[in-house]
């Protein structure tokens, strides 16, 4: 078995988790974690083991959900409503919250979006925040706790 056939297997089930928590959609998930694994494959010269494989390849990741999420918010809206649900205006107005929420993480400046990003979808510690900005868990911590007041001062997040 090649090395990289090995690095897949190893690590595509958390990759795929990764993107389960950020676009929560098993089909998405599957082919964004495949882009990855390309991209990972077309960029594996660049990987110098400063951090974990899982790191790199989560941050490949997040960048390939970006990628498809700008191209998705880039295409006319479906003129396709759903007919099948009771629920359906439920399901539109939290719909329409999460993308509220989202456009105002979206207009955070870095490194806070990325933070909240990485800490609430992605559900990575601080240490591995830390590691993924080549710094340490207390600097993740405190960029988080500033932006999370950041969106506060816009009446985005609540109180934890």
């Amino acid at each position: 078995m090649d090395e990289l056939t090995k690095v897949y297997e190893q690590f595509a089930e958390q990759v795929f988790k990764y993107l389960m928590v950020l676009c929560r959609n098993v089909d998405i998930a599957e082919e964004l974690t495949q882009e990855t694994f390309y991209q990972a494959v077309r960029s594996i010269d660049t990987y110098n083991g400063e951090c974990k494989m899982s790191v790199w390849l989560c941050q490949i990741a997040k960048y390939t959900y970006y990628k498809y999420v700008d191209k998705q918010v880039k295409q006319p809206p479906s003129q396709h409503l759903p007919n099948h649900l009771p629920s359906a205006e439920n399901d539109l107005i939290e719909s329409e919250n999460k993308i509220g929420l989202y456009r105002m993480i979206h207009l955070l400046e870095e490194p806070y979006k990325e933070i909240v990003l990485l800490r609430i979808l992605g559900g990575l510690t601080f240490k591995e925040i830390g590691e993924i900005h080549f710094k340490n868990e207390n600097w993740a911590r405190v960029t988080f706790y500033r932006a999370k007041l950041k969106l506060r001062e816009r009446g985005i997040m609540n109180e934890e």
